[in-house]
């Protein structure tokens, strides 16, 4: 219907709007945390992700491109969804607290040398904020994936990336460009047979 069309426009114009000024003011930043997961995977390290709600699938997400595939067929690479086990956040929120929801499994999985990303759009939340401060004392790189000017999540990672909006929506779009392209840098480093025919 022609009623919605000015805004389609107008709300696609946007997103390409903030994906555009994110890319070209952290591509330096990118090639970074993409040489920071080369590293930790030709090393045998793993990547841990979480976040709530929206992040919660992000972080879903981001794990199942790693560990599935992304484009070409390659072997598997370890990464955890920290939001994927029910049955462990639910124990955890009830005996120690929905902030350590994160943190727990962080102190149970991580080893030195993994890499725990932790997605905020707002950069405020506890848990995630106290699972990166687990990580980075325990070894672990830290990557944030957040908005606007951070929130309370700077100076909690190794690697933050704050998305120039206050609009949840733009915020998470492009958080999953990022990682689409952080995903892309790592498949063509470890494997580069396999894009051979790109």
């Amino acid at each position: 219907m022609t009623r919605h069309l000015s805004l389609i426009a107008t709300l696609a114009a946007e997103s390409a709007r903030v994906k555009s000024a994110f890319f070209q003011e952290n591509a330096e930043k990118i090639s970074e945390a993409a040489s920071l997961l080369v590293t930790a995977f030709r090393g045998g390290r793993k990547v841990l992700l979480f976040g709530n709600g929206g992040s919660a699938s992000d972080a879903q997400h981001i794990a199942t491109e790693f560990v599935g595939r992304f484009m070409p067929n390659r072997r598997a690479l370890p990464a955890v969804s920290l939001a994927a086990d029910i049955s462990a956040m639910t124990a955890v929120a009830n005996d120690f607290g929905y902030e350590s929801v994160f943190s727990r499994q962080i102190e149970a999985l991580g080893v030195s040398g993994d890499v725990a990303i932790g997605i905020s759009t707002s950069g405020n939340s506890a848990n995630v904020l106290h699972a990166l401060d687990v990580a980075r004392r325990a070894g672990l790189h830290t990557i944030g994936f957040t908005g606007a000017a951070g929130g309370k999540m700077n100076g909690h990672a190794e690697i933050l990336f704050c998305v120039p909006s206050t609009v949840t929506p733009r915020i998470q779009e492009t958080h999953i460009t990022l990682a689409h392209i952080l995903c892309e840098i790592v498949d063509r480093e470890l494997f580069p047979e396999a894009w051979t025919n790109d």
